[in-house]
């Protein structure tokens, strides 16, 4: 008679930004790599908020501007920095379209939006957002306008009225902010951050081989607690 063993069950806090492309590779490279798991290691992906860019106002600002001002850099290494992302972005199926005329957009209605769809479907929640990833890198959408992200809800199976009621209000506002100022205290100030079982961490967009390989080796470890709710 064979024997039926359950696959090991772990939580996984994804902190991350919608405006993060490397954000969207690292979501690409742990929902591949945990395919390759299937049957061995089953896995809770909790989406946790993090904003780059908290002050951004609904307008937004010219992306080759702002990032060249934040991080110090001439438009040349801007450019070569996008082609990197897009070499790692491709073979995982993600289109990065930004360039010349992009912008970058406030994302905290998002993330009320992404934290509301945790509460009521996790699968949708991810569902969500993967659909904003591609509306911002790929279809250069503003994610601010809460008409994009209505539509944006309703094309990933989330109930309309309630979307709009989230959207309209402030609900989940202080959870949001709760939830940023919790991850920030205890160290992450960038993103992706990968937090398995609220003990170990995987940081930065890995490669799908690499996420495989933590993952095995945390799964075979004696679990004692998981992470934050």
């Amino acid at each position: 008679m064979t024997c039926m063993t359950s696959p090991s069950r772990l939580r996984i806090d994804f902190v991350s930004d919608v405006a993060c492309p490397w954000c969207a590779i690292g979501l690409a490279s742990l929902e591949k790599a945990l395919s390759r798991l299937d049957g061995s290691i089953a896995a809770d992906i909790h989406l946790q908020p993090f904003e780059l860019n908290p002050h951004l106002s609904r307008e937004g600002e010219d992306a080759n501007l702002h990032l060249m001002h934040k991080y110090g850099i001439g438009e040349a290494q801007l450019e070569a920095n996008r082609k990197a992302i897009r070499e790692r972005a491709a073979p995982l199926g993600i289109v990065i379209n930004t360039g010349h005329g992009s912008r970058v957009w406030n994302t905290f209605d998002a993330h009320r939006l992404l934290h509301w769809a945790g509460l009521e479907d996790p699968e949708r929640a991810l569902a969500l957002k993967q659909a904003l990833f591609r509306a911002y890198f790929t279809d250069q959408e503003n994610v601010a306008d809460r008409e994009v992200l209505m539509r944006i809800a309703m094309e990933a199976g989330l109930d309309p009225a309630q979307v709009r009621h989230v959207l309209e209000t402030d609900a989940y506002a202080d959870e949001v902010r709760a939830q940023e100022q919790r991850y920030q205290q205890a160290g992450i100030h960038s993103v992706p951050a990968t937090i398995v079982n609220g003990k170990w961490l995987i940081p930065g967009g890995q490669p799908p081989e690499t996420f495989e390989g933590a993952l095995r080796e945390i799964a075979a470890k004696p679990q004692t607690g998981s992470g934050p709710a």
